[in-house]
């Protein structure tokens, strides 16, 4: 019995380049050196692919009544979720049957981790049109991961020798995220995300809030959320030990000075974080859930349905995702 943890590798929507990363993933000396990976998916589109793409396909095919019953494949193997009619599937195109099975193979990746079988489980990207054209109502995967495992507070962490950033809101409408910003939702999050950076680095992190505002919002001139949401929070992480700065004006926040003295920043909404982080750390980035009683990683970034199953696509944040994965598989959430 082989002693490395299986990991779940989920494949995404069929028809974007999940397929491709996970195949590349688990053919990969350094991911089988850490791990024993099992893409959940559909095994017919991940033989489609392969072949395409001149790449070999796991050989070995383990069921979901055999894995549920805790066997523990010693090679990678495919674990069919799905059985999508592969000559319907359009790679690069949205399509409500992708939608469906990309939120299945989600859905019985998260039972198996809750009931022990796998360690971990790493998702390909899926398509938010798609699960809603099949009527799936969850914008994003952190908020399926927290739905799914009950999780009271969870927040979205992005990872990268880098530079790292964790979201005090994230798939929510700009008109809407100031009123999701509160004291304790800051706090929740700086807290969250200083423990998971301590477990991974050996250290606590040096912290920098960002403000929500223009220059931070200017003693209220621009706004009141810093006043009133976010620098209690900081008052209140520092008097739980922390090590932080802030709220610091989003603008300036992200010059090289200031990173050079910051570990982790907590970023108010989507962008403020995504983008100076995928500027810096796009192939390599990897997108933590925190907070769940299981451990879920992913990559940081989309379908690529432009390039789809055409060999184009790099499987570098796939790769980190499975290398974080497999820490904090062992060391808890």
């Amino acid at each position: 019995m082989s002693s490395k943890p299986v990991i779940a590798l989920t494949m995404g929507d069929p028809a974007g380049v999940g397929p491709e990363i996970c195949l590349r993933a688990a053919g990969d000396a350094d991911v089988l050196a850490r791990c024993t990976p099992v893409l959940m998916g559909d095994a017919g589109i991940f033989r489609e692919v392969a072949r395409r793409l001149q790449h070999q396909c796991p050989a070995r095919v383990v069921s979901l009544q055999d894995l549920s019953a805790g066997q523990r494949p010693e090679e990678p193997a495919i674990c069919p979720v799905s059985a999508l009619p592969v000559a319907d599937i359009q790679p690069g195109r949205v399509q409500k049957v992708c939608g469906q099975a990309s939120f299945q193979y989600i859905e019985t990746a998260i039972r198996l981790a809750m009931g022990g079988r796998v360690a971990a489980v790493v998702t390909a990207p899926i398509n938010k049109e798609a699960l809603s054209l099949a009527g799936i109502g969850y914008p994003g995967h952190t908020e399926i991961f927290a739905d799914l495992t009950q999780t009271p507070r969870s927040c979205m962490l992005l990872a990268d020798d880098a530079i790292s950033c964790s979201f005090v809101t994230t798939h929510t409408a700009y008109t809407k995220a100031p009123a999701a910003i509160s004291t304790q939702r800051v706090l929740d999050v700086i807290e969250l995300t200083a423990a998971a950076m301590t477990r991974m680095r050996g250290r606590p992190p040096r912290i920098v809030v960002c403000g929500l505002n223009p220059h931070a919002g200017e003693h209220g001139l621009f706004g009141d959320e810093e006043g009133r949401c976010i620098e209690p929070a900081i008052a209140a992480a520092r008097d739980k030990g922390l090590t932080v700065e802030g709220p610091l004006p989003p603008d300036a926040a992200f010059i090289p000075q200031v990173r050079a003295r910051t570990d982790l920043y907590i970023c108010m909404y989507h962008d403020q974080g995504h983008i100076p982080f995928k500027m810096l750390a796009f192939d390599t980035g990897v997108n933590i859930t925190l907070g769940l009683s299981i451990v879920r990683t992913s990559v940081d970034h989309g379908t690529a349905f432009d390039i789809a199953w055409q060999g184009k696509a790099s499987p570098s944040s796939m790769k980190q995702a499975i290398r974080y994965g497999v820490m904090l598989g062992g060391t808890g959430r």
